[in-house]
């Protein structure tokens, strides 16, 4: 079998790998990860397939805890549900973490890590988002390259099949 190279940054490596191991995407694209969302929306219009052979049905909220309360829904009800953030938004999706992740649903959340905004806006890439969610009881894989995001993203999902 040839090998397909294709150039790619990581947000377009994880929403790629995510797009053909789900089934709802929730989402509200939030700096850094935007893309991934974009992306995902971008191919589900198109009526692109994912591995089921179903496109993406993509719910698009008004808040990331709008979203993380749309993936929470999807997930009670057996599909396999992702959805995208960074910094902010992943706070504002730590109450449903505590949920799903208690009810041993299996979720992916693919997450840009940023640094937090405390006294003025930050665009720095530390990982204080991420260490703010470590109580919930998510497992967290961590990439630093493209080809990592890619391949720990499949990872992920394969593991919440299982």
């Amino acid at each position: 079998m040839a090998r397909k190279k294709k150039t790619m940054d990581g947000n377009n490596a994880a929403a790629y790998v995510s797009y053909a191991f789900t089934e709802v995407a929730g989402i509200y694209p939030i700096t850094p990860s935007s893309p991934m969302a974009d992306y995902v929306d971008q191919w589900s219009a198109q009526g692109q397939k994912n591995i089921f052979g179903t496109t993406v049905k993509v719910a698009e909220m008004q808040s990331e805890a709008g979203a993380s309360g749309t993936v929470h829904g999807s997930l009670a009800a057996g599909a396999l549900t992702t959805t995208y953030t960074a910094s902010q938004g992943l706070l504002l999706m730590i109450p449903n973490m505590y949920k799903i992740a208690g009810e041993l649903l299996p979720a992916v959340f693919h997450v840009s890590a940023r640094s937090l905004a405390f006294h003025a806006l930050s665009i720095f890439g530390d990982h204080s988002d991420v260490y703010a969610c470590r109580q919930t009881g998510y497992a967290m894989l961590c990439s630093n390259n493209p080809q990592q995001c890619m391949d720990l993203g499949a990872v992920a999902h394969l593991a919440a099949i299982k």
